[in-house]
């Protein structure tokens, strides 16, 4: 016997499928894991479109990651305290800001250390790194998953070459130049000759178009994401820090996940790092011609000169004596 199908018992089918769709996507939510990201990075950032493009979907099945970019969700240097307070799953967490907890990490933003990408990446994955990340996750609450690659910062200031020509540290004597506020950050300033100035990266384009700043220092795929280029002259490439990232996460959200899914997410976060670091260095190659089209002068200075001088100031200094013994020399021995 068939059963006529009523446009009332119609409605009342749709209507039940409908409240049961919501409450299994009531039940997906409850059941995700809440991953929140926080950064100053711009959604366009290479790490930012690695991430949302690579690790998020990779974690889709279980994690709901939800990426908040130009620190609209924490200020920018106050990521890592909010992981540890639990107010905050994730970040993009650089060693000059884990150097404040841990003055030792100051060794991995110390000018002329790291060679190039691969090199960071031998060294975040040897021995050499583990007590570095016990400390964090032990002492801080963070595990540092895998190691980013931003870029090799460079000298960007808004003065024409004619204007001055930087060929060693002691032509930037009294440059005014743009530097995140951390004591390792306003040292390798020092270092590179400057008079570096503490200021949030999202107050950058305004300081430099005013001249509140004489310059600024950053990875040319970065000048140009932020469109420096638009409020700037000139571009040493002085190469004074293959710059890294560490993606971070809450050591209690990651302990809580299932084995699988710990190795889930350390897969995706690789994969991200990888992703953006192959990008990056492609930008990198080709931007020095973008750059002079749009007006810039890009040239390479003396870099014995300013090699010689930021790791003899590094070595003379307190920084360097954090540094536990024997790390450089296995850092150097992973490098060319």
């Amino acid at each position: 016997m068939k059963t006529a199908l009523t446009r009332r018992g119609l409605v009342a089918t749709v209507a039940a499928a409908g409240i049961a769709a919501a409450l299994a996507g009531q039940a997906a939510a409850q059941d995700c894991v809440q991953l929140r990201l926080s950064s100053p990075a711009s959604e366009t950032d290479q790490r930012a479109v690695a991430l949302t493009e690579v690790f998020g979907p990779a974690v889709a099945d279980f994690a709901c990651f939800e990426p908040s970019w130009n620190a609209t969700l924490f200020a920018q240097g106050t990521e890592l305290d909010a992981i540890a307070r639990g107010n905050l799953e994730m970040s993009i967490a650089s060693a000059q800001e884990l150097a404040e907890f841990f003055p030792e990490f100051s060794i991995f933003a110390a000018g002329y250390v790291h060679q190039d990408a691969a090199h960071q990446v031998a060294v975040f994955n040897d021995a050499v790194m583990d007590s570095f990340k016990q400390r964090v996750e032990e002492e801080l609450g963070v595990k540092l998953l895998t190691v980013m690659y931003l870029g090799r910062r460079h000298v960007n200031l808004r003065f024409t070459r004619e204007e001055l020509d930087v060929r060693t540290p002691a032509d930037l004597a009294g440059v005014n130049l743009r530097m995140p506020g951390s004591e390792s950050w306003q040292f390798l300033g020092r270092a590179l000759g400057a008079s570096p100035t503490p200021m949030a990266f999202t107050e950058v384009y305004t300081a430099l178009a005013s001249g509140a700043v004489d310059g600024q220092d950053n990875p040319l795929p970065t000048v140009v994401d932020a469109r420096f280029y638009e409020v700037t002259n000139q571009i040493a490439l002085t190469s004074h820090l293959v710059d890294l990232n560490y993606l971070a996460m809450s050591a209690e959200v990651f302990n809580s996940l299932t084995p699988e899914q710990q190795a889930q997410v350390q897969a995706a976060a690789d994969a991200a790092a990888e992703a953006g670091r192959t990008r990056q260095l492609q930008l990198e190659d080709e931007l020095v011609a973008f750059l002079r089209e749009q007006g810039l002068e890009v040239y390479e200075p003396d870099l014995e000169a300013f090699r010689t001088t930021v790791q003899e100031a590094y070595l003379a200094s307190d920084l360097s004596a954090s540094w536990p013994e024997g790390v450089l020399d296995r850092i150097n021995e992973l490098g060319n």
